[in-house]
């Protein structure tokens, strides 16, 4: 008879790409998890993973068991949920995936605190720069940042701050090179690139405030990153204009590190946004819970300046 031990070390065995990954995953040794990976193939009487090639590759009978193993886990995590909810106690296990900048500066403190508030919870972040395709399955939350794929239209989503795109530069570029008047300028000028969740970003598309559409500038980067503290610190030391976040640089144009160019064309905008890939996430008592505290970390809006502020006022 299988037990809910078993149904989590093979859990882990799926998460994994290899038996060495499973290994470390469960603080074990790797024949550890083969001696009872083959156990549990002996004890059902049949193959649940063909180690032949490189990578672990599920037999039938495994994918069978991961599906319906997960879903009898689920059912559980649930119920203990539900009764550590009576009790108005927040546990388990929350798996949290963002990006890194945002993540890093926003979510880890949120997470923090709300672990050492709730000491019987369990909380993993992920930090991701490829957030653009949400994977399927191993989170119970992601807290995303601008476009959205095709893949996250059958996620519920909650809305958690706004967030509009800005061009900026350093005032010593700007003097240096003059301040482009319109989004054709930018062919003359030095642009920095960021390069992430595999978005065509070169191309910078530009509307308007008053409802005229410009349309997109192919840019030529002369620097481009996949890291956005990277490219932010090149702008900073006067290297070229970048469109980035506002959550990333207003406080640099608060304080006048950077300034705001192009402010009369507007970029799409990227609103922060929290994702459940199921029904069943977003009942989760740890889940809205932690929702809620991380929307009160963003209410008001700790990066949004008063309108008008181009970081030329200091």
């Amino acid at each position: 008879m299988l037990t809910t031990d078993d149904l989590r070390f093979f859990a882990a065995i799926v998460r994994a790409t290899s038996l060495a990954a499973a290994a470390r995953d469960l603080n074990v040794s790797p024949p550890a998890v083969t001696q009872r990976l083959r156990a549990l193939e002996e004890r059902l009487r049949v193959h649940l993973v063909d180690r032949s090639g490189r990578q672990l590759t599920l037999t039938d009978e495994g994918e069978l068991l991961a599906e319906r193993g997960r879903l009898v886990l689920e059912d559980l995590e649930d119920l203990d949920d539900a009764i550590a909810t009576r009790r108005g106690q927040v546990r388990g296990h929350l798996r949290v995936i963002a990006s890194l900048g945002f993540g890093r500066r926003h979510v880890a403190p949120v997470a923090s605190q709300f672990q050492e508030d709730h000491p019987e919870l369990k909380i993993d972040l992920i930090l991701s720069d490829r957030l653009g395709g949400i994977p399927t399955s191993g989170w119970d939350l992601a807290v995303h940042v601008g476009e959205l794929d095709h893949t996250a239209s059958s996620l519920v989503m909650r809305h958690l701050a706004p967030n509009e795109r800005w061009a900026c530069a350093a005032p010593d570029y700007l003097h240096r090179n003059g301040t482009p008047g319109e989004p054709d300028a930018l062919h003359a000028h030095a642009c920095i690139a960021l390069r992430e969740n595999d978005e065509d970003v070169t191309l910078w598309r530009f509307g308007s405030i008053h409802g005229l559409s410009v349309g997109s500038v192919r840019i030529e980067p002369r620097l481009s990153s996949n890291d956005g503290d990277v490219v932010r610190g090149w702008a900073l030391a006067g290297r070229g204009i970048i469109v980035r976040s506002e959550w990333d640089v207003a406080e640099d144009v608060r304080e006048g590190r950077l300034v705001r160019v192009l402010q009369e064309f507007a970029l799409p905008a990227a609103p922060v946004v929290a994702l459940l890939g199921s029904r069943r996430q977003a009942r989760a008592a740890r889940t809205g819970r932690f929702l809620d505290a991380l929307q009160a970390a963003l209410d008001p809006t700790p990066w949004r300046l008063p309108r008008g502020t181009t970081g030329m006022d200091r």
